[in-house]
């Protein structure tokens, strides 16, 4: 236990001192040092270098061992795969980007080794060396069965072998989550939701969807469908059936990024653009970040009132579940519309549900699902690499 809250304490202020660590942890000078020394012998620790700039002698400075273990992160869509490699310390030392055009099915496996190996390659490691690997998907993978749900729209990942063809061509443990469940995640554990053990995150990017933190866990479902929120059906959408066939629902139709253009050109801005599935969320953020400028034309700011409440009508079912402490917006086609959005849908919101969580912008809006995939990964890898009992 102790060994693990030293090397936690040195993952969160970095390069400490023996002196330090025993002052934070509680520990004796000598225990201290036993402590270390146990740590360096299992190469979990390196010494870094002495501290400065005080009278008297500098003393040894202490960091994790970056190279210590590896963990592996996938973002997969419909058009490409982002991969990234993270040293245990949490630094991204290697990226790649696979496009993945529509190919025929079972090409899954193949995408997802050479994606890996894209940024293994990178990283200057060999694919041996990565310790975890955790995969984000749309949809969900039912536990029961082995199938991808809720995600028709993704090419070549329906089979039901594909876990044990991707388990039989990667050397590491494999986890697979929910995309959106990863952005939730990053969110915990880097950006806006910090602290918070009960908060709904809403996300519009190419699909809506949610993500579910309760009592500080994920709540993924019987299915793994939990926040599957695109098929919910709300007022002021037609009523969809068939949704698994049609890989939509009512508030999906009323405010996902394939409805924005459409709504612009009925509020009356002529040249709102149009675009095929996979730039829908491209197209939906630029009209977004448009509408929410200072100097945005009338048509515009009645689009964003719109929109706001589209946003509203769907969170206030959410809200009148789950009564969350917080909501998280994120995904390109909501943050477009940073505070000016948020504001609407929080006033919406307060008219709609009778509980009032507050409304906050998702933090982490660089690649969040891949950065979602990492935590999870490197989590997994810390308690196995730490756990000195078995060194």
């Amino acid at each position: 236990m102790n060994d693990r809250a030293a090397l936690d304490l040195l993952l969160e202020h970095g390069p400490l001192s023996r002196t330090r660590i025993g002052k934070l942890t509680g520990l004796s000078k000598p225990t201290a040092s036993q402590l270390l020394a146990r740590l360096e012998a299992a190469g979990l620790v390196v010494a870094t270098g002495t501290s400065g700039g005080r009278p008297g002698p500098n003393a040894q400075l202490y960091a994790v061992n970056a190279r210590a273990a590896y963990a592996a992160g996938l973002d997969v869509s419909p058009d490409r795969i982002r991969a990234a490699v993270a040293d245990v310390t949490g630094e991204v030392v290697g990226a790649f980007e696979l496009a993945t055009p529509k190919r025929p099915a079972g090409d899954a496996v193949r995408q997802v080794t050479d994606a890996l190996d894209g940024a293994v390659k990178a990283a200057g490691i060999t694919r041996s060396e990565v310790h975890r690997l955790v995969i984000g998907t749309p949809g969900a993978f039912d536990p029961g069965t082995g199938r991808l749900r809720y995600a028709s729209h993704l090419p070549g990942w329906h089979s039901p072998a594909l876990l044990d063809e991707l388990a039989a061509a990667l050397p590491m443990p494999v986890e697979y989550e929910n995309d959106v469940n990863l952005v939730a995640l990053a969110e915990q554990r880097l950006g806006a939701a910090r602290g918070h053990a009960d908060f709904v995150l809403l996300w519009n990017e190419q699909g809506l969807g949610a993500a579910l933190v309760l009592g500080g866990r994920l709540h993924r479902g019987f299915t793994g469908g939990a926040g599957e929120v695109g098929f919910l059906p709300v007022p002021g959408a037609p009523l969809v059936r068939q949704v698994a066939r049609a890989n939509a629902g009512g508030f999906q139709e009323l405010a996902g990024a394939q409805a924005l253009p459409r709504l612009a050109r009925e509020l009356g801005i002529e040249d709102a653009p149009g675009g095929d599935r996979g730039e829908y969320a491209d197209v939906a953020a630029r009209l977004v970040e448009r509408a929410a400028r200072d100097d945005a034309p009338p048509a515009y700011r009645r689009f964003l009132d719109a929109y706001a409440t589209g946003l509203a009508t769907g969170l206030a079912s959410l809200v009148a579940v789950l009564d969350p402490e917080l909501v998280v917006l994120s995904g390109r086609v909501i943050t477009a519309g940073g505070e000016p959005l948020r504001e609407r849908v929080q006033a919406e919101l307060g008219e709609l549900a009778a509980s009032r969580p507050r409304l906050v912008i998702g933090g982490v809006q660089r690649h969040p699902v891949l950065r979602g995939a990492l935590e999870s990964a490197l989590a997994a890898t810390r308690d196995d690499v730490f756990d000195t009992s078995t060194h």
